[in-house]
């Protein structure tokens, strides 16, 4: 099961859990309510599962691919590592889930306070366009990750300040409206 947690302050090394002492739990309810959606799967079975298929003839993902984030699967992975980190938003939602591995997707709540939401086999999560976050590994250096797009894919991020986009405008009203 997913487990997220308000970060602390530190500046330290960012693959580190980085949990308020004491922890500050956040339930999947106030994902939600951010607009943040996670599902459970059989990554063992990905290729055959019925339950990601059926979700991605409900939510019309029609692309996908699978990355390996490790030093020694991707190429230019320090750069990678850090372009992850800073945050930005996307256009469109960003789907994720996780085959082999873990990591640490980093979302802003609606004070823009981070939230860490720790990712292992199994995890899928869409983050909804529009929502400040960032990605990072967790302290085993390793996630093996299928990504799905409606339609083509788009790779573009724009890193904060990115307030003036329609689809960061729409996301500032659905957090209004859920408030």
């Amino acid at each position: 099961m997913v487990e997220a947690w308000y970060m602390d302050e530190s500046q330290e090394d960012q693959r580190a859990p980085h949990r308020q002492q004491p922890n500050r739990a956040v339930s999947l309810e106030q994902l939600r309510r951010l607009g943040v959606v996670y599902r459970r799967l059989d990554a063992d079975k990905y290729e055959t599962d019925p339950c990601l298929k059926e979700i991605r003839r409900a939510e019309n993902y029609s692309w996908m691919d699978i990355v390996t984030i490790h030093k020694d699967k991707l190429p230019n992975y320090e750069e990678k590592i850090k372009t992850f980190y800073e945050e930005h938003l996307h256009l469109d939602d960003e789907i994720r889930y996780i085959l082999d591995g873990s990591g640490y997707f980093d979302v802003r709540d609606k004070d823009d306070k981070w939230i860490r939401i720790s990712m292992e086999k199994g995890d899928m999560i869409t983050l909804p366009a529009g929502i400040y976050h960032r990605f990072t590994l967790d302290e085993n250096n390793y996630v093996k990750a299928m990504r799905l797009f409606v339609g083509e894919p788009v790779w573009t991020a724009y890193n904060r300040p990115a307030d003036d986009f329609p689809a960061r405008k729409q996301y500032m009203k659905f957090l209004a409206d859920e408030a």
